[in-house]
């Protein structure tokens, strides 16, 4: 009984053993789900990781950027305004999430050869680095997004070594792109266009370099662009810059467009901004702004039908605001919105969502940053008059082309206009050296409307124009970075310390590495 007991068990026990085996030996392929696949091709990665570039771009230009570069007041909640800045979680949140999938595009393309997207991964790796430290400071680089290797404490890099391994990556950008044939699919910023990427990172590479100049001459690197266009293209004109093209359906519509009236609103004209183009005659007031209400001018009108509010005053004091002085014409209906490119379909029927773009870099600021560096003798190649012309012609040519695609004729009509706005003295390219280097910085400064937040940052280097702080303002000079996250401080905290007993006080008074202007 016994002996047959145990051959029972025996035979059981095989069977058991023999279905077990054939269940697992296809385990994994049975286990795996179709649908959420462990690796995905660069193609699906990329979209995502532009958009988010973008998107940060335009969310500082509307909250902070257009702010503290006074082309935008605040008229209700006006802590940004009146430098009541604490944390910033963005961008360092949103670009270190996006930098793991820029890691992945590059360690799934490198082995294919797609080198395409292996110089796309690397000018975008780029140009988020380049915004955040920036924006920061030092950052973890050399250590970042490697918690998979064990690295869970990252250390900062300094800034300068930050930027050395930015270049590095335009650089080789520049080598990559075009070297192999794979179309690129994802693309929402060029749609495929290599050799737009390649102009993008050499553009951007003059960014850069013109960025630590103050630290580094640039003039060897920035010469050796220019001179060889056939190796080192950049932008040519308003086709070749970088923008994403929003467009009517969700989710490609700009944010704006489907916020709410109240929060669009709450951001106004600048009256910096107002005496500038009205002292400039420049038409580029009737882009950037809207009539009052008060008005009645409907969609354009005369300079005196556009009024903006000090930057800087508490809340009261700037919803009440009167241009005129008389009390009881103050208030949001004396004051002037944001123009139509712009603004939100609960503002206005004239509100259009493909009018927007999210502008990352254009063709007017780049020759801006060449008639600089001519200036000051960085470059021998072209003339500082020449670029700096282009740069005024380029930014009145953007904006009268996307106000035709918006079908506001009236406003586009007004910004085509003839010779006699160069000739003003406060436009004509004369003077010494310092009156014409203002001249480039304030034109620049008027172009860099909405450009995320390359008009704080070149401010920041250049001191150009001149931007005071408002009556109750929380500081008593112009934010010069912004305050790590809290995050950063409670997880990462030995780094942290060390990171600011190198750069200084966790402070948006604190100057970066590269900012060494007045």
């Amino acid at each position: 009984m016994k002996t047959n007991i145990k051959k029972l068990f025996t035979a059981i026990l095989a069977l058991q053993l023999g279905w077990f085996a054939a269940c697992t030996s296809d385990f994994e392929e049975i286990n795996s789900n179709p649908n959420s696949p462990e690796t995905v091709p660069s193609s699906l990665l990329l979209p995502t990781i532009l958009r988010t570039t973008a998107n940060q771009h335009a969310g500082q230009a509307w909250g902070i950027g257009n702010v503290v570069m006074q082309y935008t007041a605040k008229i209700q909640f006006t802590n940004e305004d009146r430098y009541n800045w604490g944390p910033f979680g963005d961008p360092y949140g949103s670009f270190f999430n996006a930098q793991r999938d820029i890691a992945n595009i590059i360690k799934i393309s490198e082995p294919l050869g797609q080198n395409n997207y292996v110089g796309i991964a690397k000018v975008v790796r780029a140009m988020q680095y380049s915004f955040m430290t920036d924006a920061y400071g030092e950052l973890p680089y050399s250590e970042a997004i490697q918690a998979k290797a064990g690295i869970n404490y990252p250390v900062f890099d300094s800034q300068e070594a930050i930027y050395e391994g930015i270049l590095k990556d335009l650089r080789e950008a520049n080598e990559l792109l075009g070297s192999s044939t794979e179309a690129v699919r994802g693309d929402i910023i060029f749609g495929g266009n290599i050799a737009n990427w390649k102009k993008f990172a050499n553009s951007l590479r003059i960014r850069v370099l013109m960025r630590i100049s103050l630290r580094k001459n640039p003039s060897t690197e920035l010469q050796q662009i220019l001179a060889n266009p056939t190796q080192f293209p950049i932008f040519t004109g308003n086709g070749d810059h970088a923008v994403l093209q929003h467009l009517p359906d969700v989710p490609n519509q700009h944010n704006l467009y489907t916020t709410r009236s109240g929060s669009f609103d709450e951001y106004r004209l600048s009256k910096n901004m107002e005496l500038t183009l009205k002292g400039l005659n420049d038409a580029r007031l009737f882009a950037y702004a809207q009539p009052t209400n008060a008005s009645a001018a409907g969609i354009v009108g005369n300079p005196a039908d556009y009024s903006g509010v000090p930057n800087g005053l508490s809340d009261e004091e700037a919803l009440q605001y009167s241009p005129s002085g008389d009390p009881t014409k103050g208030g949001s209906n004396f004051i002037s919105r944001v123009g139509f490119l712009w603004t939100c379909a609960a503002c206005t029927p004239r509100a259009n969502p493909i009018g927007y773009q999210s502008i990352l870099m254009n063709y007017s600021e780049l020759q801006f940053l060449l008639a600089e560096a001519r200036e000051r003798g960085y470059i021998t190649t072209g003339s500082a008059e020449e670029f700096y012309l282009n740069g005024i012609n380029a930014s009145f040519d953007y904006y009268e082309a996307r106000y035709r695609v918006v079908n506001l004729p009236q406003i586009a009509d007004r910004l085509n206009f003839g010779n006699e706005y160069f000739t003003q003295p406060n436009v004509a390219y004369t003077g010494t050296q310092a009156e014409k280097l203002a001249k480039i910085g304030t034109q620049k400064w008027i172009a860099l409307y909405f450009s995320g937040l390359e008009n704080w940052y070149d401010w920041r280097r250049t001191g150009i124009p001149n931007i005071v702080p408002g009556p109750a303002a929380f500081e008593p000079t112009v934010p010069r970075r912004f305050m790590y996250p809290s995050s950063v401080q409670a997880l990462n905290e030995d780094n942290y310390n060390a990171a600011l007993a190198r750069q200084g006080e966790d402070r948006i008074t604190t100057r970066v590495w590269w900012d060494l202007a007045r």
